[in-house]
């Protein structure tokens, strides 16, 4: 048990340093090796019959998409292990699993709500009175606008550094899920403007901290802070749903897919790295099509003799 022990630190260790994954992956993968190793107890840990057992352990426990996150984490350790040749054979060679998951569509926020939402941030930006409350307006103002416009994540967004967001040439330089870079031109001028007038606002905070957005205490501003920004307008619309950050994500996606955008541009642009993760959005868009039919249908128009 010990061996087993040893080898997730080293791989771990590996992760960290060479493979350069962030802090949430990293303990996801604590988390999920440390239950396969308290699985094995004093049983061989590289074996398919102990892997297949403890994956039946798990599935009354977990939903099927946390399931497959586990057993993902087995695989890429089992897959270092084998090229380090820290192992005689991949035992997941020999396994052949498949695990279902229910396809949940994206919820998407409906553009006249996104509108009152934002109209709620401006307007309190137009009735602030004090210095305090129209920087915290500019502020809740740029990360609306730029989650809109970009698609964000919201932890992307918390991450950003003042020197990946270039207002010069217009555009944001984001580090995603495994470090992944990409670039995210900023074209609408609404967004350009409310960026630039945050920053102004904010300017020696953002030198000190060396974040582009930051809180009052001059920190990181947090991916809870943002999810309190947002119930907080959405809190004054009546009959608003629950809005939270990923759903401008979603909505951003879905919205550029109905304008007929190809969907490589928007798995670019969202940062996916697989096509399938994309393709969720065309499910939403078959869902759009069906409501714009059922209720806008020129055949309903038709007055038909049916004798």
């Amino acid at each position: 048990m010990k061996n087993l022990t040893i080898l997730i630190q080293r791989y771990i260790s590996y992760c960290q340093l060479q493979k350069g994954l962030n802090a949430k992956t990293i303990k996801a993968y604590n988390i999920d090796l440390s239950q396969y190793e308290l699985f094995c107890q004093s049983h061989y840990f590289c074996d398919k019959d102990i892997i297949c057992g403890f994956i039946e352990s798990i599935r009354p426990k977990y939903k099927p998409k946390t399931i497959k996150r586990k057993v993902a984490s087995l695989k890429a350790f089992f897959e270092y292990l084998s090229c380090e040749e820290l192992v005689i054979e991949n035992p997941f060679n020999k396994i052949n699993l498949k695990i279902r998951e229910p396809v949940v569509l994206p919820k998407v926020i409906p553009e006249k709500m996104l509108v009152k939402i934002l109209n709620e941030a401006y307007k309190e930006l137009n009735s602030a009175k004090t210095d305090y409350s129209i920087k915290c307006s500019l502020r809740d103002i740029a990360v609306l606008e730029l989650l809109f416009a970009t698609g964000l994540r919201v932890s992307e967004l918390c991450h950003l550094k003042s020197a990946d967001v270039n207002l010069s040439d217009n555009y944001i330089k984001v580090f995603g899920k495994g470090s992944k870079e990409r670039i995210i031109q900023i074209c609408t001028p609404d967004v350009l403007s409310a960026l630039k007038q945050y920053k102004k606002q904010f300017e020696t905070e953002i030198i000190a901290t060396g974040y582009f957005f930051v809180n009052r205490l001059t920190n990181r501003l947090s991916e809870q802070s943002v999810r309190f920004m947002i119930n907080k307008y959405a809190g004054t619309i009546k009959n608003c749903m629950h809005i939270t950050p990923h759903m401008f994500r979603h909505t951003f996606a879905t919205m550029l897919l109905e304008a007929d955008v190809d969907i490589r541009y928007i798995q670019s642009i969202l940062g996916h790295s697989s096509i399938r993760t994309t393709e969720i959005y065309t499910h939403v868009s078959t869902a759009k099509q069906k409501q714009i039919l059922q209720r806008k249908h020129p055949r309903k128009k038709l007055n038909i003799n049916k004798g």
